[in-house]
């Protein structure tokens, strides 16, 4: 078996990356502190107001549960799939971005979640949210 004779030489760190991104951040704070020095000098008394916040807030997701017996609820009212569909295009017209979290029991047949999913595509919901829960570890896995 041979011996090792010789010694390792130890690692470096090579700090030419870092030095880098330090660079390029005094770089971005040093661009960034001109842009203000630039809206200070523009002469304008611009109006002050005691509360800023957006004008009109998003609106929350409509919420659509299904019931294992076909149900199905918008926003805690019972409605058909032609009125699911029909009032999810209404309230899309509003706001484009409307979200929709769809809740379906577990023993639901997956036909009637496919329903429910088909609709919200023809009311062009494009923000589609499937509530799910997270199973605890102590179960037995199948």
């Amino acid at each position: 078996m041979p011996l090792k004779t010789q010694l390792d030489e130890q690692p470096t760190v090579n700090l030419t990356p870092m030095i880098d991104v330090v660079f390029i951040l005094i770089i971005f704070f040093m661009v960034g502190t001109k842009f203000t020095e630039l809206e200070r000098k523009i002469r304008l008394q611009v109006p002050e107001v005691p509360v800023a916040g957006p004008l009109t807030p998003a609106p929350e997701k409509h919420v659509v549960n299904v019931h294992p017996d076909g149900r199905i609820l918008l926003d805690q009212q019972q409605v058909t799939l032609k009125e699911l569909t029909k009032r999810l295009a209404e309230a899309r017209s509003q706001y484009q971005d409307l979200g929709v979290l769809i809740r379906g029991d577990g023993a639901t047949r997956f036909q009637r979640m496919a329903e429910v999913l088909s609709a919200c595509q023809q009311a062009n919901v494009s923000e589609l949210g499937i509530s799910v829960r997270i199973a605890r570890a102590d179960k037995s896995q199948h």
